[in-house]
């Protein structure tokens, strides 16, 4: 996994190098105080998420947004 974003509140976004089939793992990654972590995976091109844990609905769809804005980088990082 790759380092691609630091958001304001520590919340890491790293991605895969791409993989056989053309898909990218995005991994989003928070600290939580009582959880330890919050975490959610996200696969490009097709934005399918899996493993959520500890997110809201909002704070999926603000992360969705943020990858939605930068896939493109993200798909070329990863080749």
């Amino acid at each position: 996994m790759y380092p691609f974003l630091t958001l304001d509140d520590n919340t890491e976004i790293v991605y895969s190098e791409m993989r056989s089939d053309g898909t990218v793992k995005v991994y989003i990654e928070k600290p939580d105080a009582k959880d330890c972590f919050h975490h959610a995976t996200c696969y490009l091109p097709d934005y399918k998420w899996e493993d959520i844990f500890g997110f809201s609905k909002e704070e999926i769809d603000k992360y969705q947004e943020i990858i939605e804005s930068t896939a493109h980088l993200i798909m070329q990082f990863a080749q």
